[in-house]
């Protein structure tokens, strides 16, 4: 079959180079112009790539662990040493800036670094004692963790490359194989993923990468050979793929509406302008399409009338333009579509009562960073996740009423507590229905190795090496009879 070896032009099947019958182009969101054409797989090759999977499951699961980690090791080495060049493409392809582009894969070094050491440790076996009960005399447990089987990873466009990542470096480290789909819009690195992979000496059908459009997916997610599915993305995707599959064990990394809440201890000048920078610094990074970004500020009134001046202008400060510009901190959107939704949502706010403090203007792809007050409860930029860099600040009286603000949200992924009050952190700990609490700084803090997930309608199960690892697999128990202990 003849190859485009252009960038991004094959994808990645059973671990070998493949092209199919057809292609779509992959442009800029800054300026349209192309990135790179990319091979669509046929039926018949996504059909060979589940097959392949499922047939080298057992084979993959008695992989050595040094054989595992080896690959890992150097796929973190590889994608450090040609960090610019993927981190160019990055933001060629999904807009964000090329600052933020090298951040991400650093991250990615970080995730199969983290993997790397868990394939070492992981599924050890934990002993257990059965002599407890006169029953159990002379018996021992020992539990180890077997593949559920083989995953299909979904990843978004909003970190094209490190939530690719998340999904293969885990299913490597414990042995299990992987289908990964990228999203639509932002193929590219995922593709560069599958070359540092076929670098390795991982078994053929171990992994694939596959470039299937959104509406080709039903039949892979139906897919009984596929009972682990991975997926990051929007609540009403997620959740439709675990009601149509609920049989399956599905992991869902999906929105928020992320809170900054700045009490009234945090008062200091130096104290409001370290929390206005954080907030306004990551109410707009990625353009503010991250499910963790700031996209409400919950300011208690002792502080909020200091405050929020200051965050007003560090938004101005914001620098918007060319992605591939290193002073540039705001890029465009992923696309047009994307912006026109943002202009919507901010505009019904305005309509609805919302004062218009700074931004509200789009360019193309491009919103510039906004900050709003007195958005009604009602709205759906008050209700639902704008994924684009927008703000909004309310005004609170007290702990108690800031924490209820937080709370008062279908989502629950992360919030930020700026206090110095350790007590008040603890509480807040305890109050808030998310799944990440971060003190002193904004929601938008993700270490590569914590669990990282959500409560409410946030998502289901958590990410994170180790996490995902146990995700992807099970305690099986065996019990040894007849020792003399």
């Amino acid at each position: 079959m003849p190859q485009d070896n252009s960038v991004g032009a094959a994808f990645w099947l059973a671990g070998r180079q493949a092209a199919g019958e057809g292609s779509f182009e992959v442009t800029s969101p800054w300026d349209g112009r192309p990135v790179g054409r990319v091979s669509v797989p046929t039926d018949a090759q996504v059909e060979e790539a589940v097959a392949a999977a499922y047939a080298v499951r057992d084979e993959f699961a008695a992989t050595p662990a040094h054989v595992r980690a080896a690959a890992l090791d150097h796929v973190a080495e590889r994608l450090a040493e040609r960090t610019e060049e993927i981190a160019l493409l990055i933001s060629a392809e999904n807009g964000k800036p090329v600052k933020w582009a090298r951040g991400e894969v650093g991250r990615a070094v970080s995730v199969f670094r983290f993997a790397s050491e868990e394939a070492r440790r992981f599924n050890g076996g934990e002993a257990q004692r059965l002599d407890t009960d006169a029953g159990g005399q002379g018996r021992l447990a020992l539990t180890r963790r077997f593949p559920k089987g083989v995953v299909l990873g979904i990843a978004p466009f909003n970190f094209p490359l490190n939530l690719c990542a998340h999904k293969v470096a885990p299913a490597v480290a414990a042995g299990v194989p992987i289908i990964l789909k990228p999203a639509p819009a932002t193929p590219l690195s995922a593709l560069v993923l599958g070359e540092l992979l076929a670098e390795t000496d991982l078994p053929a059908g171990s992994w694939s990468v596959l470039p299937v459009a959104n509406e080709r997916m039903p039949a892979l997610v139906q897919d009984e050979r596929l009972p682990v599915i991975s997926f990051t993305g929007s609540e009403k995707v997620g959740y439709a793929i675990m009601d149509s599959v609920p049989r399956k064990h599905c992991t869902l990394e999906l929105g928020g509406n992320g809170a900054a809440v700045v009490l009234g201890d945090y008062a200091s000048d130096a104290d409001l302008d370290w929390a206005a920078t954080r907030i306004a610094t990551f109410s707009n990074y990625q353009g503010g399409q991250s499910c963790i970004s700031v996209q409400r500020v919950i300011a208690d009134t002792a502080v909020y009338d200091r405050l929020l001046p200051r965050i007003v202008a560090a938004v101005e400060a914001q620098v918007t333009g060319d992605p591939s510009d290193a002073a540039t901190d705001v890029g465009p959107l992923v696309s047009e579509d994307a912006a026109r939704r943002v202009e919507s949502w901010v505009d019904e706010a305005v309509v609805a009562g919302a004062t218009l403090l700074t931004g509200g203007k789009r360019d193309g792809a491009s919103y510039a960073p906004t900050v709003l007050t007195g958005v009604p409860a009602d709205t759906t930029l008050a209700r639902e996740e704008v994924f684009g860099p927008v703000l909004t600040v309310t005004r609170v009286d007290g702990e108690a009423e800031a924490f209820a603000a937080v709370n008062d949200s279908k989502y629950g992924l992360q919030a930020g507590v700026f206090t110095h009050d350790v007590q008040a952190a603890f509480r807040a700990h305890r109050a808030l229905e998310v799944g990440g609490v971060v003190v002193g700084d904004v929601p938008s803090y993700r270490a590569d190795q914590m669990p990282y997930g959500g409560a409410k309608q946030s998502g289901v199960g958590r990410e994170g090496v180790r996490y995902a690892m146990d995700d992807y697999t099970y305690e099986r128990v065996l019990v040894l009879t007849g020792l003399a202990l």
